[in-house]
């Protein structure tokens, strides 16, 4: 159990470095392309970690700003369809 949980986290870590980098382009890049693009990714709620979301929330107006894990308002964007696979992950903001 503590190894899936340690490869989630290190999946998770690494998803949130990589999408802090390009938030605005990543939104615009997804709207363009469409969700079912090869490479296309989805936001997933619940599973940022403190200080590693991506983008705006309704909490606050930045990334890398979520105060807790796993805050239910924050969310990282991982590639589509894994999100609901990750243990506390939504499509939708709780």
């Amino acid at each position: 159990m503590t190894d899936t949980r340690q490869i989630v986290e290190a999946i998770v870590a690494v998803l949130a470095t990589a999408a802090l980098s390009g938030c605005a382009a990543q939104v615009a890049a997804e709207k363009r392309s469409g969700a079912a693009a090869v490479g296309a990714t989805e936001q997933c709620y619940g599973i940022a970690r403190a200080g590693r979301n991506d983008c705006r929330t309704r909490a606050h107006v930045c990334a890398g700003w979520a105060g807790r894990n796993q805050d239910p308002g924050a969310f990282i964007y991982v590639p589509a369809g894994t999100c609901e696979r990750i243990v506390h992950g939504a499509l939708n903001e709780s």
